[in-house]
């Protein structure tokens, strides 16, 4: 086989703190490698380091003959979307606009711009978008998609730069993350057709349950090292995938801040929304939609790739101007009739993918966290001891204690997520509405969250809008649900009913 690169005695530091270091790691053309480990184990920085993305790569990195990495690796990442989200968001000028509609980068676009003019391939491009159900998206803007459509278009858009006339390599983040049931087989069907037609790929996986069924080898990572590696039969079997997979998190017996007791005799209404509508041009995402949440509910939303979940979110935390003029009830307050936002969102606390984006470099970990008792992106005003002290108790209480001293670009995504859940809780919120609280989370973290979520409710005052693709993965605590369901029209209906 034909070795694509090495890497050799790696030394690569995050920030002034921790250092990756890698004595040795190689890919030979056709194999289809997992890097697996949970998160903070440094898995994205060694693909990063592999991808010529660190300053370092050129002393540690060599490649084969005519192998280009900025034209030969592609990468689909949360971190790819965060930059296309970002990028589209900074150039849009709707709000100079007659129509006041910016569309940005259609989907069709994008996916083309790994091919030189030249060497376009519609039947191709067919071909990617029908088994991944992506067509109907072609000329809608990218910062419009739902976190889980736009993984797909990454996708699509990595297979559509297969070049025969030189190796590829495609490295993969988690790419069934933020994926409903029926997608992620798709994406499984389409990821194991085209790898076995030339590529090469690079997986980077938190779970035994999401590694690919084409991955041939495994590298274990923790720690920022390597542990082991070697073909996927002899790893998976081994004592150290084993231990990586069972380690058990303490879910804290006693919540930061958690004085306010919740009343559990008095039944009030939170959330009430009568005959809603919301549409984006001629896309109609919910339509005449009635719906209440009392005091002793917890939520959970559920739903396909784009049916509607975070629209709906972002009706009722303030975050859409669609809800002015409808009839949305808060906490016993019309929307609309004298509130402002900044009262709304003081009563929500809040994460998401959107809110994920809007975090770029500058912004240390402890700033981020306590930035959710002013309900803004970044810190207007000198934080005080308490609210520090408030912040550092939760980063305990998931785990994370130490990393207020990084930079929140430093850590890696799961350890973000966890960031902004702690965000989220600070101010001790009447509503936590958590979109895709588990994403990008190692099966550590996923129990501990939905552990210290059950804590939340049960501790607190706290109510819980929980939205996830996989239907048992919910704290126990959910009671609710509210299923968005196709009607065989490009629509969906919304059922509800007790857990």
């Amino acid at each position: 086989m034909t070795e694509l690169l090495q890497v050799n005695n790696a030394m690569c530091r995050i920030g002034r703190h921790k250092v990756l270091s890698i004595e040795s790691f190689r890919i030979e053309q056709g194999q289809h490698w997992c890097l697996f480990g949970p998160n903070g184990a440094g898995k994205t920085l060694l693909a990063n380091l592999i991808a010529a993305k660190r300053i370092e790569s050129g002393k540690y990195v060599t490649y084969c003959p005519n192998f280009v990495p900025v034209r030969d690796i592609h990468i689909v990442s949360f971190e790819e979307q965060q930059k296309l989200w970002q990028k589209d968001n900074r150039l849009d000028i709707s709000e100079y606009s007659e129509d006041a509609h910016d569309t940005g980068t259609q989907v069709i676009e994008l996916v083309r711009s790994t091919r030189a003019s030249g060497r376009q391939d519609s039947e191709l491009l067919e071909q990617l978008s029908s088994e991944l159900d992506i067509a109907h998206l072609h000329t809608k803007g990218i910062r419009f998609l739902s976190s889980g459509q736009i993984r797909k278009v990454l996708i699509a858009r990595a297979l559509y730069a297969f070049n025969p006339d030189s190796p590829q390599v495609i490295i993969l983040d988690d790419p069934l993350e933020s994926i409903d049931g029926d997608s992620q087989e798709r994406i499984k069907s389409c990821i194991d057709k085209y790898l076995h037609s030339g590529f090469s790929s690079i997986q980077l996986c938190r779970r035994k349950v999401d590694v690919l069924p084409g991955v041939s080898h495994i590298a274990l990572m923790q720690d920022l090292k390597i542990l082991q590696q070697g073909d996927r039969t002899k790893i998976e079997v081994g004592n150290t995938f084993r231990q990586l997979q069972n380690r058990i998190p303490k879910i804290p017996d006693q919540l930061p801040n958690s004085s306010i007791e919740p009343n559990k005799e008095k039944r009030e209404v939170l959330i009430e929304l009568l005959q809603i509508n919301a549409s984006y041009g001629p896309l109609v995402v919910l339509n005449n939609l009635s719906w209440a949440m009392y005091s002793d509910q917890h939520v959970q939303i559920e739903g396909p790739n784009g049916c509607g979940k975070s629209t709906l979110l972002s009706l009722i935390d303030g975050e859409n101007h669609k809800a002015y003029g409808q009839d949305v009830t808060l906490f016993g307050t019309k929307k609309g009739s004298g509130e402002t936002i900044w009262e709304v969102k003081a009563k929500f606390g809040v994460m998401s993918n959107e809110l994920h984006n809007k975090y770029v470099k500058g912004w240390k970990v402890i700033d981020v966290i306590v930035s959710g008792f002013f309900d803004s992106v970044g810190l207007y005003d000198d934080s005080g001891t308490q609210e520090i002290e408030i912040a550092k108790d939760w980063l305990g209480a998931l785990g994370i204690m130490g990393l207020e001293k990084y930079f929140y670009h430093e850590i890696s995504f799961g350890q973000q997520r966890l960031v902004l859940l702690a965000r989220a809780m600070v101010k001790q919120p009447r509503i936590l509405v958590l979109d895709e609280p588990c994403v990008g989370l190692d099966d550590f973290h996923r129990v501990l969250i939905l552990g210290v979520l059950d804590k939340i409710t049960e501790q607190t005052a706290t109510n819980i809008i929980y939205v996830s693709h996989i239907r048992d993965e919910k704290p126990q605590c959910i009671n609710r649900r509210l299923s968005f369901v196709s009607n065989n029209n490009g629509g969906f209906r919304i059922e509800e009913s007790v857990v």
